[in-house]
């Protein structure tokens, strides 16, 4: 089953084409992590799951709708979107910018619930975050406003959760913490993610649906103990590779080898005059 589909998406920047008649079907209720070389399109493919970008052409469908053709709210009620280097306003607070994530689930009616309340603070406990709430947002470190950014994420409480690179600007320990925390929100919560990650290990590590592109195609999605292997990370990270039990987890963990280079091949003989 997948809420979220897209169908021969094809996405571009002016004229040029970025992504080509991709078709991805999300799984529903599990973590799906693209993978793939720098511009290969997978942070614009995760821009117009978050309805970001306006497909060139083709689709993306949400319960089988397509996306530009649903209301906004009703999206953000479903959707939680976290992009790359976001801006936070001007001297906002942290708890003002994480109650931010509340907005699509308020109304005229009533602007501020215990409801609300609640899932604040469940957003900020989760990503300790707590003790931060009364300092503006533009005096933390990188990996401070980046743990910020994703307990506003998780405040919005959607079925969907969209990270684009959620580990940038945080050490080892909090890429972990972070990456944990995501596989217990959909342990616990069910909730479906899907996450661009640069690292493949990691991506090996946490995804239940592994997706690798290169140039704007999907080379190889499914289970990574399916897909991972020496031929793979070739194709897709142009590099040689050793692929070996993760010692923690049992999921493939790639070890590289030397960049990988294509056998040359023999000189065209040149014809002899007579």
């Amino acid at each position: 089953m997948s809420r979220l589909t897209a169908r021969e998406l094809t996405l571009a920047y002016d004229d040029r084409t970025v992504v080509h008649e991709l078709d991805l079907a999300v799984p529903d209720g599990r973590v799906t992590v693209i993978v793939g070389p720098n511009a290969c399109g997978k942070s614009t493919t995760l821009r117009a799951l978050g309805r970001l970008l306006k497909p060139k052409g083709g689709a993306v469908l949400l319960d089988g709708a397509e996306l530009a053709k649903i209301p906004t709210k009703k999206i953000a009620r479903s959707i939680g979107l976290l992009p790359q280097s976001p801006v936070a306003p001007e001297a906002i607070t942290v708890a003002d910018l994480v109650a931010r994530g509340r907005q699509p689930h308020q109304h005229w009616w009533q602007q501020w619930s215990q409801e609300d309340e609640r899932a604040v603070t469940d957003a900020m406990e989760r990503t300790d975050v707590t003790a931060l709430a009364g300092r503006p947002v533009d005096e933390l470190s990188g990996g401070q406003r980046q743990r910020v950014w994703i307990a506003m994420a998780l405040a919005q409480e959607t079925d969907l959760l969209l990270l684009d690179e959620p580990t940038t600007f945080l050490d080892i320990a909090h890429q972990v913490e972070v990456l944990d925390l995501v596989r217990q929100l959909n342990h616990e919560r069910g909730r479906t993610v899907v996450a661009v990650l640069h690292d493949l290990n990691q991506a090996a590590r946490y995804a239940d649906h592994l997706v690798a592109m290169k140039a704007g195609r999907i080379v190889a999605e499914g289970h990574p103990d399916d897909i991972v292997n020496a031929e793979l990370v070739r194709e897709v990270f142009g590099m040689e590779s050793v692929v070996v039990p993760d010692p923690v987890t049992g999921s493939p963990l790639v070890v590289p080898g030397a960049p990988y280079s294509p056998a040359p091949q023999a000189p065209t003989p040149t014809p002899q005059s007579a």
